[in-house]
């Protein structure tokens, strides 16, 4: 099933972890790209592989176009083989926050062992305007592309 959507997400770094995060559902992710410019990603999620493809943020940074493509793990394994950028390791934790809203939040292994930040996806660009953040979000790094899944695997983790 291809899915073209429409992404508003807003992301946090992560400034402590919430209470409880062994009471919430998880994956494991692995990822890389075999482009970042434009940005075509491969992901496995647990027993889940995905073939992405995402365009340029708007100006406002909170929304980008975004095509999702299911692939089989013998798909998935034979497009590994094009992966241009190392590769990303991590669990990602999914938080409800409220009735509009779900925090996902992605704890690094590997390289980027240690780095944690979460992201909130919303159904409007309004809704994202007036999200009020939790108290264990961090500094907001929705704008600043060095946070970016695709910068963190090429540069690594920015120096603040």
């Amino acid at each position: 099933m291809n899915t073209n959507n429409r992404e508003i997400e807003r992301k946090f770094l992560v400034a402590k972890l919430p209470e409880g995060l062994e009471n919430y559902r998880h994956f494991n992710i692995k990822q890389g790209y075999i482009s970042t410019d434009p940005t075509i990603r491969l992901r496995q999620r647990d027993d889940e592989y995905i073939l992405t493809v995402k365009g340029a943020a708007h100006a406002n940074g909170l929304d980008r176009a975004e095509f999702e493509l299911p692939l089989s793990k013998e798909q998935f394994e034979k497009l590994w083989d094009k992966v241009e950028t190392g590769t990303i390791d991590k669990k990602r934790y999914i938080i409800p926050l409220d009735d509009a809203h779900t925090a996902e939040l992605d704890i690094y292994s590997g390289v980027l062992d240690g780095f944690m930040n979460v992201e909130v996806e919303f159904s409007s660009l309004k809704d994202a305007v007036l999200f009020d953040a939790p108290s264990w979000f961090g500094a907001e790094v929705t704008e600043d592309r060095r946070y970016s899944n695709a910068s963190l695997v090429k540069y690594g983790i920015p120096v603040k």
